[in-house]
This record gives C-alpha cells, sequence and structure tokens, in this order.
C-alpha cells in the first residue's frame, strides 16, 4: 500500500510551525520560523501577514525536506491559526493593507466603549455571539483598521477589501487567491457570527461599520478549502481540509471530542475549554460560548476561558525583569523557594481576561514580606498561571455543574513539573500530559487526516501516549491559598465584586 503523509501548519503568536504526521498518526519531522513581534510605544502589538506567509511556504518545504519523503506522498494539509489577530487586504493584489493586528493588542478599547454608547449593543452582542463586546476579539480590531488606516474604507466600499483572521489569510494566499474562506471555529470567536443562525449577522457588522463583503465564507472545518502547491513547491495540489483554531485544534488534539471533555493550553496565553456538544451554553459567570468545530455536518459547542498572560509571564520574568535565563529555571526557583511565602503576582499586564473581563486594570505583586527574594517571586509567577486556570474551571463548574475530575494540558509550560503539580493541587483535578507537544496542530492535522480518508477516527488516537499528576495537596491548604489569589485579584479590582 502506497504510504501518505499529512502536512500540518501551526501558525502562532511567536512563529510558524510545520510538521508531517505519518500514517499512524506519527509526528517525524517539523520545521520552525519565527516572526517579528511588532510593539510601538503604546503597547501596541502587531504581525507582518506577508511575512507569517513567507514563513508558512519556507517552514513546510524545510520540514518535508527533513522528513526526506518523496512531497507526492503528501495526501492533505490541515492548518491551525492564532484566532483573534486580524488580517485585512486588497483582494486584487491579494496585498496585505496594514500590519495584523495580534489577539493580544488592546488599541480598540476606545472604539468598544464608543460603540456602546451609541448603540448600547454590548449585551445584544453578548448574546448572539457568546462573546463580551471586547477590543480582543476581531470585530473592534477591523474596525480599527477600517477606520485608522488611511485607504482601507474606500477599498471596502468598492469591495476589495477582504478580512480575515490568520487562517483565512492562508488559505487565500495558498490557493493563489482562489478561496477566501474560514471555519466556524474561526468565525465564532470574531465576534460578527450569529451562533444559533450559524451565518454572519448583518446588525452586529453594522455596530462596528463592517460591509459583509469583506467577510469570508464560512465552510465546515473538515470541508475542503481549497488546493494548494505551496507557492510552486509540490507538482500536484493537495486539498487543504482541516482547519481549527489553535484552541479548538488542541481540543481535537486531545481527543476531547466528546461532551464533558475538557482542556487547558499553556502558551503566551491560555485557553481553557469544555466540550458541551450540541448543547449551546449561555455562561453566567464570564466564559465565553464558541463553536468547538463542525465536522461530519455536525456543530459542537464549547464554554471557554482565554487568559491573556500565562506563559508571558515566565517570559517578562526572563526578558524584562532578568530574574531568569531560560525558562527552565523557573521551575528550579520555584522547587526551591520559601513555601511559606504569602507573594502573589496578579498579571495584568494589559488588563484581565476571563473570569473578569477588565480592560482597564494593570499588574499588581502583593503579600511580599522582607524575606521574599528572586525565587519567591519566580514561584509566584508560576503560581498566578494555575491560579488563573483555576478561575476559569471554576466557573465551568458553576455553570454547567459538571464535576471536573480530569484537565488535559498542552503547551510548553506542561514541561515545569512545579507547575502542573501546583495544577492538579489548586485546581483538584488529575492533570493529563499528551507525550506529543504540539496538540493544536496534532488536531488540525488529524482532522484533515480523517477527511481525506488517510486517518481512521476510531484508532487515530493510539499514536499518543499519557502522564498524570495526582492531587497532593491538603484542602485546607489549597482553601487558603486560593482565598489569598481571591484577594489579591479583589485588591487590584478596587474591593469590587467582579468575578460572579
Amino acid at each position: 500500500m502506497r504510504t501518505f503523509y499529512v502536512l500540518g501548519v501551526d501558525q502562532s503568536t511567536q512563529g510558524t510551525k510545520a510538521v508531517i504526521f505519518d500514517r499512524e498518526g506519527k509526528l517525524i519531522e517539523r520545521a520552525d520560523a519565527a516572526h517579528r513581534q511588532i510593539i510601538n510605544e503604546k503597547g501596541w502589538v502587531s504581525h507582518d501577514p506577508e511575512e507569517i506567509y513567507r514563513n508558512v511556504l519556507k517552514a513546510c518545504r524545510e520540514a518535508v525536506a527533513g522528513a526526506g519523503i518523496d512531497p507526492s506522498q503528501i495526501a492533505c494539509m490541515g492548518i491551525t491559526n492564532q484566532r483573534e489577530t486580524t488580517v485585512i487586504w486588497d483582494r486584487e493584489t491579494g496585498k496585505a493593507l496594514a500590519d495584523a493586528i495580534v489577539w493580544q493588542c488592546n488599541r480598540a478599547a476606545d472604539l468598544c466603549a464608543k460603540i456602546e454608547e451609541k448603540y448600547h449593543c454590548s449585551e445584544k452582542i453578548y448574546e448572539k455571539t457568546g462573546l463580551k463586546l471586547s477590543p480582543y476579539y476581531p470585530a473592534a480590531k477591523l474596525a480599527w483598521l477600517i477606520e485608522e488606516i488611511p485607504g482601507v474604507k474606500e477599498k471596502m466600499k468598492e469591495g476589495r477589501a477582504a478580512f480575515g483572521t490568520i487562517d483565512s489569510w492562508l488559505i487565500f494566499k495558498l490557493t493563489e487567491g482562489r478561496s477566501h474562506k474560514t471555519d466556524y471555529s474561526n468565525a465564532s470567536r470574531t465576534q460578527l457570527l450569529d451562533l444559533q443562525t450559524l451565518e454572519w449577522d448583518r446588525e452586529i457588522c453594522g455596530y462596528f461599520g463592517i460591509d459583509e463583503r469583506m467577510l469570508p465564507q464560512l465552510a465546515d472545518s473538515d470541508s475542503v478549502f481549497g488546493e494548494t502547491t505551496l507557492g510552486g513547491f509540490l507538482e500536484k495540489p493537495i486539498p487543504i481540509c482541516g482547519v481549527l483554531g489553535d484552541s479548538h485544534g488542541a481540543l481535537f488534539g486531545h481527543n476531547c471530542r466528546k461532551a464533558g471533555g475538557i482542556k487547558a493550553t499553556y502558551g503566551t496565553g491560555s485557553s481553557v475549554m469544555l466540550n458541551t456538544g450540541d448543547r449551546r451554553i449561555a455562561s453566567r459567570h464570564g466564559l465565553s460560548t464558541s463553536v468547538a468545530w463542525k465536522a461530519g455536518g455536525n456543530v459542537s459547542y464549547v464554554l471557554e476561558g482565554n487568559i491573556n498572560y500565562t506563559g508571558a509571564v515566565i517570559s517578562w520574568l526572563k526578558d524584562e525583569i532578568g530574574l531568569i535565563h531560560s525558562a527552565g529555571e523557573s521551575e528550579t526557583f520555584a522547587l526551591e523557594a520559601n513555601k511559606q511565602d504569602e507573594t502573589y503576582i496578579v498579571p495584568a499586564f494589559s488588563g484581565l481576561g476571563a473570569p473578569w473581563w477588565k480592560n482597564d486594570v494593570r499588574a499588581v505583586i502583593t503579600g511580599m514580606n522582607r524575606t521574599t527574594g528572586k525565587k519567591e517571586l519566580v514561584k509566584a509567577a508560576c503560581d498566578c498561571i494555575a491560579y488563573q486556570i483555576n478561575d476559569v474551571v471554576d466557573a465551568m463548574r458553576a455553570d454547567t455543574g459538571l464535576e471536573i475530575g480530569e484537565l488535559c494540558v498542552d503547551g510548553g509550560p506542561t514541561r515545569n513539573h512545579y507547575l502542573m503539580q501546583f495544577q492538579s493541587d489548586i485546581s483538584g483535578v488529575t492533570i493529563k500530559i499528551p507525550d506529543a507537544e504540539e496538540l493544536s496542530v496534532i488536531g488540525a492535522s488529524y482532522l484533515a487526516g480523517i477527511s481525506a480518508g488517510v486517518y481512521d477516527p476510531e484508532t487515530i488516537y493510539k499514536a499518543i501516549s499519557y502522564s498524570y499528576y495526582g492531587v497532593k495537596m491538603d484542602p485546607e491548604i489549597r482553601k487558603k491559598k486560593i482565598s489569598g489569589w481571591e484577594s489579591a485579584v479583589q485588591m487590584l479590582l478596587n474591593g469590587k465584586e467582579e468575578k460572579r
């Protein structure tokens, strides 16, 4: 039998990964390409979409070469991507009209306030889209681009301007402009999709001043989005037939395909996502409702909490504060720190995400004493990652009534043994860690392989094995630590009851 391979692309905040999976679903090769983080004096965060596209082509070619396979053996391609990052381009020239606004960027905050003041629409937006009115989402970012970038409004009126999240941009470029599509997982994160009708919402587009002609065509996550030769690298085009936003890809990669499956992705920021099956649950505790995916003709929904700064806190310790030289040192210092130290870091560098949703607060360190030193600060930085994850897990428990006993996790910080044990202790759950790290691209690639008939959905996950962390902390100690965290957050919020 002829051997086929699946090509996966993970276009993330820091860079692009291209990976090759064999017929059994095992990752056999990976190539990486970093892109610039463009941050101006106001703290606005941007990426160059043209650079990202070039890196996708480069990484794909290097992965194929590194695997030593015949390019003609690649059966299909899957894409997973940083979700809320917003791109706008000229559909006639295929060129980006501005740098992409990264999901972390808060530059549209004032615009959101003006929209709410004018239309009093925040509750309606939340009811329809499952997302709180926020500069985090592409609707506001796109509105900012339309208003602030010269020539965009005119091109929009002419029908030339095209909008997309990173998946749409890459699909457009990879298919040489023949396909302008997005899947439902990414669409549900734009704040422009009605979750009941699964269509773009004209009324909400109006609030943001967006012409619907700019928007991509909606497509099932396992449909064929178009064909690509990777810029002429392949003699015969292959289908792009699996597309998922990064957090959704990780959920699929963890095999959390049924209701009740829950995962946490630890990256620059974090996403905690709970599969609710065909139940679309409106959160009462500060979470978002989104589409997990639409595959096999069926829609699955999720509750999700997004956290702005998790892994980025460790980067901050290393790059800005200089307390550690590498991310790996954070584990060593945390283990050596005074266990009785009560220092808390609330890393609201650009506001607090779920379940608080406060854009106008900034980070705080509290609880230090005279013996607090470098190691204790590093420990507090690790701890704040687990506390933020736990806030979201608790909100999910409250929204659904589920007894969550196991949490699937992925991402670089899961290599930190201290953090994983602390997460298990603070959340009162078993932590399940796969031996594969690239869960987002595994999910999108497995979906593509299933769609193309390369993989059997019932057996493909046998390619992954797991390790576990169980709860060891005394319940009273856990209660005291969480109380201290909640006090630190309330201090940041000026004592207001903002959480639930």
